[in-house]
């Protein structure tokens, strides 16, 4: 931890990131076919979170829910140590800027590290970057959950570091029923028995469709997310 002064600014917004996605065209409405075989009216794109503000807006975000869950686990009492973790490619930049976030904003000054997609077989070696975490509560960072599949990908190669996992935030939980009736997001949170949380989820894409003020408000496009929402959600 640091003593620095975090910077006064306004706490992370999911009706303002929903809005910068969707101008950017990170988050797109229409008919897009899903891996699973559905129709989906809308998609989520982190790879195009490819400038300085929305990268900020999203480390933002991420912070901000880590420091409440930071209060939470430590009650006020010392000053836990904090390590973040981004699974390569898109995790890189979410963990590197929500690290300047936290120390920026909270001042907190986390550790972070990142795995590479292939091990590295000179120099240092290894497959991980950055934080040793071996013997360390991790927590993951990434866009988006849908099967779980990769998430778990993650956690093994964290467990064979030395590693537990503290908790998992996404950027966004679209709420789907799996091979059950459980979201991947409730069966990894049972799994762990961490916290899994998102920053945005399919019920505020729903109320920001729904809302008077919005500039994309669209009565079909509504009723479609919420038909989807009651089809496929947990």
């Amino acid at each position: 931890m640091t003593n620095a002064q975090p910077a006064q600014t306004p706490l992370f917004s999911s009706h303002d990131f929903i809005q910068l996605a969707l101008d950017n065209q990170v988050l797109k409405f229409g008919e897009f076919v899903l891996k699973s075989g559905r129709i989906s009216p809308y998609f989520f794109n982190a790879g195009l979170l490819a400038t300085g503000e929305m990268l900020s807006l999203l480390a933002r975000g991420y912070a901000d829910a880590l420091a409440e869950q930071m209060a939470v686990t430590n009650n006020g009492i010392g000053e836990p140590e904090l390590v973040i973790f981004g699974a390569a490619y898109k995790g890189i930049p979410f963990v590197a800027a929500t690290a300047q976030a936290l120390l920026l904003h909270h001042g907190i000054n986390a550790k972070w590290g990142y795995n590479r997609k292939e091990a590295k077989t000179h120099g240092e070696g290894g497959n991980l970057v950055g934080a040793d975490v071996s013997g360390k509560s991790v927590w993951i960072l990434d866009d988006v959950i849908t099967a779980g599949t990769a998430m778990r990908e993650v956690i093994e190669v964290l467990e064979q570091a030395g590693a537990s996992v503290a908790g998992i935030i996404v950027a966004l939980d679209r709420k789907e029923k799996g091979q059950n009736d459980h979201s991947a997001i409730q069966e990894l949170a049972a799994t762990l028995q961490v916290p899994v949380r998102a920053l945005v989820d399919i019920d505020d894409l729903i109320s920001y469709l729904a809302d008077e003020n919005s500039p994309y408000k669209e009565a079909t496009q509504l009723a479609k997310m919420q038909y989807y929402r009651e089809q496929y959600g947990v």
